[in-house]
């Protein structure tokens, strides 16, 4: 299956859910393994970036400078969908909430600023309201 396409569609289907752990972005040192539990690692020319339940990366020593809330679209976009993220990004724009997106191969991802995550949740749903008709 390859995923949703029609904007419209996404908007009115994608069903935000926010995780109730807080997440942090880290570098993990040279050598070290990833987490069990991370949700992402990339690889970037001065290391790799980990995304992590902050628990998890203070446990293991690593830095961090703040927490981060999760929301999952829970619809199956597709990757070459076109818009999602810049309405997402938008929504979460035009209420002061700086949005990090990563797309996985059935769903969009959205790492706001932990103490504003009621906000941005209330922004994404708004976003979904205003497509159903």
């Amino acid at each position: 299956m390859t995923g949703e396409r029609d904007l419209s569609v996404l908007l009115a289907t994608m069903e935000p859910v926010l995780w109730d752990v807080p997440f942090a972005y880290g570098l993990l040192p040279d050598g070290q393994p990833p987490l069990a539990d991370a949700f992402a690692v990339i690889r970037e020319d001065e290391g790799l970036s980990v995304i992590a339940p902050a628990a998890s990366l203070a446990a293991r020593g690593i830095p961090y400078d703040r927490t981060w809330a999760r929301i999952s679209l829970k619809v199956h976009s597709s990757l070459e969908a076109v818009g999602l993220t810049a309405a997402v990004a938008g929504a979460l724009t035009r209420e002061g909430i700086s949005a990090n997106a990563v797309a996985g191969f059935h769903h969009d991802h959205f790492f706001v600023q932990w103490d504003r995550r009621d906000a941005a949740m209330a922004a994404v749903r708004h976003l979904t309201g205003v497509h159903r008709a």
